[in-house]
Order: C-alpha cells, then sequence, then structure tokens
C-alpha cells in the first residue's frame, strides 16, 4: 500500500468515524407501567421504596387539595440579567426557564447583505432565547425539589405541596446582585417549610434552602431531595450530520462520570450512595444539574415513568428537627451553557458534561489551547487557526517523516510503471522486483503511515472539541461566517477545502493501478460533499491544515528532488 492510499483510507475511515459517533443515537425499551413522579427513598428495611410507601400519612386535608387546584396554575415570574423562569407555586418547581444570552439564531448583517446583493431574500431568523426548562408536555423538563418525612413524623411538603408567595414577580434591577424568592407552607400541626431560592447577577447557578421550623410537639425526622424530570431528548439541531449526547448523567465518588441513557432508566433504578457527587440532564450545549452539599452522603437515584418521561436525582442523609427547633437543608441547580471553567468552579466533574466521548485526556489541552488564543486574540475563528498551526509544529517531525516519504515514492514512481509494463501477468514477479527497488533506494512504502496514525486521535479529538464547545456557538470569524459553529450558508469553505485536497493530491504520488487512481480523484469530491454539512468551525482547520501541509509537502518533494539531481549530476 503506498502512502497517499493509506493517507486517504485513514482520512476517509476519521470522517467515518466522525459521522457513526454523530449518527449514534440509541433505541431503548419504554417503561409499560404507570410509575409514580415521587422520588425513590430507603424504607426502614433498607429496601427501595416509593415515598408513597414510605410516607402513608404526606395526604393532605380535603380543603388544602381544593386549594392546591385552585393555585395549580399560579406562577411567580423571574427575570434576571441571565434568566427568565417561572417557579410554580405548586411545589416551588422550576419551569420555563429561558436563557437569555443564548437566543436560536441571531441576525448577520453580512450574510444579509450577502443575500441582497444577488437578490434573494435571507431566511427569517428565530431569534427566541434557548428554553431549557419548559412545561409543555411534548417538551417537559423541570427542576423539582421537596421534603420526605419518616413514618412517625409529621408530613412534610414535597414537590406536590401548595405554598404561598409575597409576590407573583420579580426583576433584578440594575446595581442588583442578588435576588431572593421565598415560599412557605405550614401544616396544621405546626410545620413550618421556608423553600427559598437565590439568584446571582451574572450567573447560572441557583442556591436553594428548605428551612423546617418545627412549632410540633415531637422532633421532625425527614430528608430533602431534589430531582430533575423531562421527556426523552434527542440533540437534532439543524445539522442532521451532528449527533451529541443527551440523557442523564451521574458523578460519584467512586465511578466519576456515568452516563445513565434514558433506556437504562427504562430498565433498571439506579441507586448508588456517594459523599457528595452532582446528577443531571445534559444536552449539546446546555445542561442542567442538582449539586448537594458535598460534606453529606447522598443517594443519587432515576426512575422511569409514563408517557417517556424520565427522573433523575439525590435525596439527603435524614435530617432530625427537636421540637421547637430548626434546619435550613441547601443545595445548588446549575442551569445553562456548559462552559467549563465555570462548571469547573461549581463542582468537581461538571466540566465533564462537556463530552469529549473516549478522547477527553487529549481533548481537554486542546480545549485549554484553544481557550488561551482566543484570551489573546479574542475571535474564535483566529483561534482555531492558531490551534492548527500548534498543532502542526507539534507534528512537525512526524509529519516531515511521512512527506519525505512520500517524496520518495514518487521519485520512483516511472520506475515502479515500467516494472508492471514489464510483467503484466506476473503479480509475484512484479511484487518482488518492486520490493527489491525499494529496498535498493532505501525506500520504506509504510514510512508515511505512523505518523499519520498517531495524529489521528488528535484530529478526532479536535472534531470533538470544536462540536462541543458551546463557546464557538454563534461565534462569527470574518465576512460571512457568523457562526462557526453552523455549517457555511454558501458552501465556499467546503469548496476551498475540496480545493486544497486536490492540491494536496497532486502533490503525491498516484496510485499505480489506473482503477485506484481514478477512485482517488474522487476523493476530494466525496469529501468535499462531507464537509457541506460540517460546522464552518471544524472546515475552517481543515482548510488551514491543509494548507499548512501543502507548503510543507511541497518544500520537501522539491528539497528530495533537488537532493536526487545533484547526486546524478556528480561525476564519479
Amino acid at each position: 500500500m503506498d502512502n497517499i492510499r493509506f493517507v486517504l483510507v485513514m482520512a476517509m475511515l476519521m470522517i467515518s468515524y466522525m459521522l457513526w459517533e454523530s449518527w449514534q443515537i440509541d433505541y431503548g425499551p419504554k417503561p409499560q407501567a404507570i410509575i409514580s413522579d415521587k422520588p425513590i427513598v430507603a424504607g426502614d428495611a433498607g429496601t427501595v421504596a416509593n415515598v408513597d410507601q414510605a410516607q402513608p400519612g404526606s395526604q393532605q386535608a380535603a380543603g388544602q387539595a381544593v386549594a392546591a387546584q385552585i393555585a395549580a396554575d399560579k406562577v411567580i415570574k423571574i427575570k434576571t440579567d441571565v434568566f427568565a423562569l417561572e417557579i410554580d407555586t405548586e411545589g416551588g418547581t422550576l419551569r420555563n426557564l429561558d436563557l437569555l444570552q443564548y437566543p436560536h439564531e441571531k441576525v448577520n448583517s453580512a450574510v444579509n447583505a450577502a443575500y441582497a446583493l444577488i437578490g434573494m431574500q435571507a431566511p427569517e431568523k428565530d431569534l427566541s432565547p434557548i428554553r431549557l426548562f419548559d412545561s409543555s408536555p411534548e417538551k417537559m423538563f423541570l427542576a423539582q425539589t421537596g421534603l420526605v418525612a419518616s413514618q412517625n413524623s409529621a408530613a412534610a411538603p414535597d414537590h406536590h405541596a401548595v405554598f404561598t408567595a409575597e409576590q407573583t414577580a420579580y426583576e433584578l434591577a440594575d446595581g442588583q446582585e442578588q435576588i431572593s424568592i421565598p415560599l412557605s407552607w405550614t401544616d396544621q400541626q405546626g410545620l413550618k417549610v421556608t423553600k427559598t431560592f437565590t439568584f446571582k447577577r451574572g450567573s447560572y447557578l441557583v442556591q436553594v434552602e428548605q428551612k423546617v421550623v418545627n412549632q410540633t410537639a415531637n422532633p421532625w425526622v425527614g430528608k430533602q431531595y431534589d430531582q430533575l424530570l423531562r421527556v426523552e431528548h434527542s440533540d437534532k439541531s439543524n445539522n442532521n450530520f451532528i449527533r451529541t449526547y443527551s440523557g442523564g448523567v451521574v458523578y460519584t465518588e467512586k465511578d466519576k462520570y456515568k452516563k445513565v441513557k434514558y433506556e437504562d432508566m427504562a430498565d433498571d433504578t439506579l441507586n448508588v450512595v456517594s459523599q457528595g457527587g452532582w446528577s443531571a440532564f445534559i444536552q449539546h450545549y446546555f445542561a442542567a444539574a442538582w449539586i448537594p452539599p458535598a460534606d453529606q452522603e447522598n443517594h443519587f437515584y432515576t426512575k422511569a415513568l409514563n408517557d417517556a418521561r424520565y427522573v433523575i436525582g439525590s435525596y439527603s442523609p435524614d435530617v432530625s428537627v427537636p421540637a421547637n427547633g430548626e434546619a435550613v437543608l441547601k443545595s445548588q441547580l446549575f442551569v445553562g451553557p456548559k462552559i467549563q471553567p465555570i462548571m469547573e468552579a461549581v463542582a468537581p466533574g461538571l466540566e465533564l458534561t462537556v463530552d469529549y466521548s473516549w478522547l477527553t485526556v487529549v481533548a481537554k489541552p486542546i480545549y485549554w489551547l484553544l481557550n488561551q488564543i482566543y484570551g489573546y486574540v479574542e475571535n474564535w475563528g483566529v483561534a482555531i487557526l492558531g490551534v492548527t498551526l500548534c498543532i502542526k509544529l507539534l507534528f512537525f517531525k512526524l509529519s516531515k517523516a511521512s512527506f519525505q516519504s512520500m517524496a520518495k515514492m514518487r521519485k520512483i514512481q516511472p520506475r515502479l510503471k515500467e516494472l508492471q509494463e514489464r510483467y503484466p501477468d506476473d503479480r509475484q514477479k512484479f511484487n518482488t522486483e518492486m520490493m527489491a527497488m525499494y529496498k535498493k533506494e532505501k525506500v520504506n512504502p509504510l514510512g508515511g503511515c505512523l505518523p499519520i496514525m498517531v495524529q489521528i486521535p488528535v484530529f478526532i479529538s479536535l472534531y470533538w472539541v470544536l462540536i462541543e464547545t458551546v463557546e464557538l456557538r454563534q461565534a462569527e470569524f470574518a465576512l460571512w461566517i457568523h457562526d462557526l459553529s453552523a455549517q457555511d450558508p454558501f458552501y465556499l469553505l467546503p469548496i476551498l477545502y475540496g480545493i486544497t485536497m486536490k492540491i494536496q493530491q497532486s502533490l503525491n504520488p498516484a496510485p499505480i493501478d489506473p482503477l485506484q487512481a481514478q477512485v482517488m480523484k474522487m476523493f476530494p469530491i466525496v469529501f468535499t460533499v462531507f464537509f457541506l454539512f460540517f460546522p464552518s468551525g471544524l472546515v475552517l482547520y481543515w482548510i488551514c491544515n491543509n494548507s499548512l501541509s501543502i507548503i510543507q509537502q511541497w518544500y520537501i518533494t522539491k528539497h528530495v528532488l533537488e537532493e536526487d539531481a545533484h547526486k546524478h549530476s556528480v561525476v564519479p
């Protein structure tokens, strides 16, 4: 196998791998039975049981049930500089959360001008913000909290209990650093619970406190739980060639980062214990994660409900509140874009929700380098070019060895052609003479293979970095490229990529077999078609990489041929 064939075949395999990873969608079994959406907790016998079984006295009085029905649609509207959301007074559930700084699409004047220049109407843009939490049945995604009392304690409010609020709207005012929204619940026996949500300026972290004031004559024993409920979600975005993982994730002290797919939840309920940790539902670019206190032992669980709804969350150890005493139970909710430096500061391992697949160990340094370069140039497109140059310098020696091998192969190509014509019907003789020529000329036909194989994991890792990095979403580069995470609207970058690939191919030795040579000529066209649907940031990387390779390969080929001509010009 000659080097050019190997390089192109490996490149095709790499593209096929990317497509396979992107299109990998799992279809697991769906739960058949209707299951309670209340949290799973440990019963007295230590077995997993529903809260309906662990707390038989949790039903409210008839009057309170009527009040719950009346207040079912009552919501509190909240707006900060990063959020616009609602809190349902039933359970204090967070719903309909919009990420104000992340619209679905944005207007680009350069693209509009280009369409006007060719006499076409620019496509309409959806300028509404991304809605992460959603109360609609077809897109349901909610954040729920509650308390579970032990069998001998007074009933406590779960996420179905009705709370009262001081006002129905809150907004973070200019100059104000945070706002707090208290919700109150009191039963007839004297147990009072105040659930408080605190939002800070510029932060995607919500602080949640549940203050239990026990005014009964007996101690109250119970635990708090935090959970996310959502319907099955698949990240298709606007690009059918880009598919990323969407589903549950649990981080524990023992197993670290672990994906819990929807079908896994349908097959079995998760029940693990860990010091610290967190649970989350993640999707492309965005995540929601409950982070219980790191200094306590937390029980993480999942459930599959009817109508393709899934629950993931955790509950705390039992807390005892003496008569006429009080206690505060805390947790945190991260909900927003998966920006790694921000997530690293929230909880250990939370940045792993930026899913780089099995090449995280290689991809994370690439992301770090990309982020560092952006800090100087403040343009993500230029940062991609900078990363490309750094990777090229890192593998300069390996690339040099590969290109030198290709140059030597190109030099003996005419003589190989002569051998083929001399032994058209004797394949064994041709192979013997060809290997003898390789030995005489000190040419290793596989000399360019190892350098390419070593670089393949880096290329795939960079692919995942460019696909998963939310900072590249709607990031402008220059001219008509207004979103490095989306495909080129005019397909100019993929065409330019095909041209660079054709130039690079012309510098390599062509296969001796005419049929193989014809197949190889089709590769630039095939790859160009692939890249029509790839994010422009990734195509930009390949154009830069190909251009640098062309310069390097042209220089090395020219140098090798000049050396050969010089040797033959010297008279012995």
